[in-house]
């Protein structure tokens, strides 16, 4: 049976797929360069090439924009994450070789990383932008869990439970005022020694 093929996108959608294109380039080079607090809506609308009433139809307020340029990082470093950890045998390496490239996208610029952090935690669950971003974080827990169960000592309940807590060690590291000076190894260095603790328990290293 030949599988069906995926219908093309029309004009219209291809125009709006273009528009989104270019917004999160736009985005994502300003924010890289200036930060999210130094850049203006009207100055992504320019650099997108389209006007601003346009750009309020993709995102309606710079919080908004951050989070679909972060979702789109974050999704890309969890590939290579999720990637990598396949090749590990230790548990604990496996779990970095995710955490690494999330910390990486986190502190490409630490400002607009910490920014993202406080909208996941405090943004609206219903805007589109923030649902994906909570999507994402379930994957990294899911992918913890299946490095978890890896060894078959560890029941489906308490391994779900480890990666949430992997999870917050991770993404407390990254928010703390902490690391703002700290490279992204020192950080690397103190999620691992968190995790250490927190699978240590159970001898499972």
């Amino acid at each position: 049976m030949t599988a069906t093929q995926p219908s093309p996108l029309g004009r219209r959608e291809r125009n709006k797929q273009q528009k989104l294109d270019r917004i999160t380039a736009a985005a994502a080079e300003l924010f890289d360069r200036h930060g999210v607090d130094e850049v203006t809506t009207q100055q992504i609308a320019d650099a997108a090439d389209i006007g601003t009433g346009t750009l309020f139809l993709y995102a309606k307020s710079k919080a908004e924009l951050l989070l679909l340029v972060q979702n789109t990082h974050y999704a890309e470093a969890i590939d290579a994450g999720v990637t990598a950890a396949a090749t590990e045998t230790s548990p604990i390496d496996a779990v970095m070789a995710i955490v690494q490239p999330i910390v990486e996208c986190n502190r490409r610029q630490i400002d607009n990383g910490r920014i993202y952090l406080r909208e996941l935690v405090f943004g609206d669950p219903e805007e589109p932008y923030h649902r994906v971003g909570l999507e994402l974080i379930q994957r990294v827990d899911d992918a913890y869990v299946e490095i978890l169960r890896r060894d078959g000592r560890i029941p489906a309940e308490d391994a779900a439970l480890l990666a949430r807590a992997i999870s917050a060690a991770m993404f407390i590291s990254l928010a703390s005022p902490l690391h703002l000076q700290s490279t992204d190894a020192e950080v690397c260095a103190d999620i691992r020694e968190q995790v250490r603790v927190i699978l240590d328990h159970r001898s499972f290293l």
